[in-house]
């Protein structure tokens, strides 16, 4: 162990290069793709859509204290933890905690299990496409109640506008949201209840990964170039959307809401534990993508230096993503006499109820509809969406309606993680130009093919079952504190300190290793002992309560990414020699890759 401390930092660069170069795994082709990727895949929907309705309901301007400084004990430390790991084992999620700490390699089975369940995401591609189609027609059909589908207590957009009518009666539906329901998702009345596959959605899902396979069959050579388009315009359309959002009647209203300061609500707890989630949230922390993106960097790429202004860009783009929100949302206000609050309700598709209702109330509401569904389809196939649970519960935010534009945690990121991660567990067997491009095929039409049962008139109490239970902030929070005692204790704060200094010539601040060792584990745990203590079933919009048997099949699929932690370190302690010191770091292999 310490002859690998000894070791020249030329030598073991120059091992590190020529263990590159025997390789085929590929790299970024440039710094400019690895950026504009891991900014496509940390800016996504989720920190867009989640943060302005987060920051109006905790305190507003407020909200902004404790998001602030968590972002800097936890989001840029961990942040940095994660691409450091990928940059120097240049390996997947699993197998990078081989090559540094046997014995944590339960943390890359985990995220494999969470990786799968991400797939889901796909499906809000397949509903943008589905929308984008519609916007070509002459008359919006979400505008209005003379279709099939509509109910005798359908409201449309002109009656809904009206000072004298307001939308929050009993047994009334907006237009919007009976296209929604009934015409897009056919939906039934439960998950007992699957009924027929919507063939139209399951045309859509299909083009989607079409889309997918095409983007990333060729592995980063290919993920990198489309990343110069999906991950630069959506940009370009925020800065259209917002400017448009400003200038609507009743704009500065929503915004008012939005950052009107509430200093009394820094004194709850649960406040600072939804901005701590938040960060894990919007950064893409503990699912593996940070991991798989930084391991295809030169292994003397400024990891550290990049992972402050990432993190800066991800927090900047989600606090001025909330004025797109909320002048939206003000408009909407003022358009049907209501308070900002009251606008819509939340829902598992507020993304394509209350966007399509305000587009259809603008000038060309064919060309805004078009706009922001091609943005949103453009985003997923940069990102996979990760709504954490969030779909159901939070969101006022529905015009999101921009923000989804940059929200999406790369489909493709997501996608070609799991790919990665397999394909460095069997290089012999994928890492071949035919193969590979054949295991990505196997891997998205499988996926097509599972996935239907999304797109039945059922399908939405399963994507929602998934979507709460396969990343909630138990697992989170298990791997935050998995990652941290993993790198700050087993393998060594100080150590890693020094992989990070061989990499970037830059050594991180004691602060970091205090965050590390002590206080990311320390937060992650109250976090996750509170959201235990706090824990509700799932429910839809509070009507649809689930059978007992979802709620237990929920809770085994959090338990298969968490529960492959402890099992694996059980196994390792099992089968390897030696005393537990020894097996903790399994010196033989801890010590080969720190002098390869």
């Amino acid at each position: 162990m310490e002859e690998s401390k000894d070791l020249p930092k030329s030598k073991h660069r120059e091992k590190r290069e020529n263990l590159r170069k025997t390789g085929d795994r590929g790299q970024w082709f440039s710094k400019a793709e690895y950026v504009l990727v891991v900014a496509g895949s940390i800016v996504g929907l989720g920190n867009v859509w989640r943060f302005p309705y987060l920051c109006y309901r905790n305190g507003g301007g407020a909200f902004l204290v404790p998001y602030g400084l968590l972002a800097v004990v936890c989001g840029i430390p961990l942040f940095l933890l994660e691409t450091s790991v990928g940059q120097f084992t240049q390996e997947g999620f699993i197998t990078c905690w081989t090559k540094l700490c046997p014995l944590a390699q339960g943390i890359g089975v985990g995220q494999l299990m969470i990786s799968l369940c991400f797939f889901i995401y796909i499906l809000i591609e397949a509903w943008a496409l589905f929308y984008l189609l519609f916007s070509f027609r002459s008359h919006l059909p979400w505008a209005s109640c003379n279709n099939t589908w509509n109910t005798a207590n359908c409201i449309d957009i002109m009656t809904s506008t009206s000072p004298n009518v307001t939308t929050s009666q009993t047994n009334s539906s907006s237009a919007a949201a009976e296209f929604w329901e009934r015409r897009v998702l056919g939906m039934s009345a439960g998950i007992e209840e699957l009924g027929a596959v919507r063939w139209e959605l399951a045309g859509c899902l299909l083009a989607c990964w079409v889309l997918c396979y095409f983007s990333i069959w060729k592995g980063v050579r290919s993920s990198g170039k489309i990343a110069y388009f999906t991950a630069t315009f959506p940009y370009v359309m925020l800065l259209v959307l917002l400017i448009r959002g400003l200038t609507l009647p009743g704009a500065w209203q929503g915004i008012y809401y939005y950052l009107l300061p509430d200093l009394k609500r820094l004194a709850n707890l649960e406040v600072w534990i939804e901005a701590g989630s938040q960060i894990f949230f919007s950064y893409s922390l503990t699912a593996g993508t940070i991991n798989v993106l930084g391991s295809y960097n030169e292994y003397n790429n400024d990891c550290y230096k990049d992972c402050f202004w990432l993190c800066l860009l991800n927090s900047g783009t989600s606090f001025v993503a909330g004025f797109v929100v909320f002048s939206v949302l003000g408009f909407m206000a003022q358009k049907q006499g209501v308070t900002v609050d009251t606008v819509v309700e939340s829902g598992p598709g507020l993304a394509f109820i209350a966007y399509p209702q305000a587009a259809a109330m603008m000038p060309l509401p064919q060309f805004w509809s078009f706009c922001f569904f091609l943005m949103l389809i453009l985003l997923t196939v940069d990102t996979h969406v990760r709504y954490d649970g969030c779909l159901t519960i939070f969101i006022i935010t529905d015009i999101l309606l921009m923000l989804n534009l940059l929200c999406f945690t790369p489909k493709f990121v997501i996608v070609e993680s799991f790919i990665t991660t397999v394909t460095d567990l069997f290089p012999k067997l994928f890492r071949v130009p035919v193969k590979h491009e054949i295991f990505v095929l196997f891997i998205c039409l499988s996926s097509f093919l599972v996935h239907l049962t999304l797109v039945t008139e059922g399908g939405i109490y399963i994507f929602q079952l998934i979507d709460f239970y396969g990343s909630t902030r138990v697992c989170q929070n298990f791997m935050a504190i998995c990652e941290c005692l993993a790198v700050g204790w087993i393998i060594g704060a100080d150590r890693f300190s020094e992989t990070i200094e061989d990499m970037t010539g830059k050594r991180p601040s004691v602060f970091f290793k205090v965050c590390w060792k002590f206080l990311i584990p320390l937060l992650s745990l109250v976090s996750l002992i509170l959201y235990l203590v706090d824990y509700q079933h799932l429910r839809i919009n509070d009507w649809y309560v689930y059978p007992d048997w979802s709620y237990a099949l929920g809770w085994i699929l959090t338990l298969s990414s968490v529960a492959m932690v402890p099992l694996w370190a059980v196994g390792q302690l099992c089968v390897t020699t030696g005393t537990i010191r020894q097996v903790r770091g399994n010196k033989r292999n801890t010590e080969s890759i720190y002098t390869q």
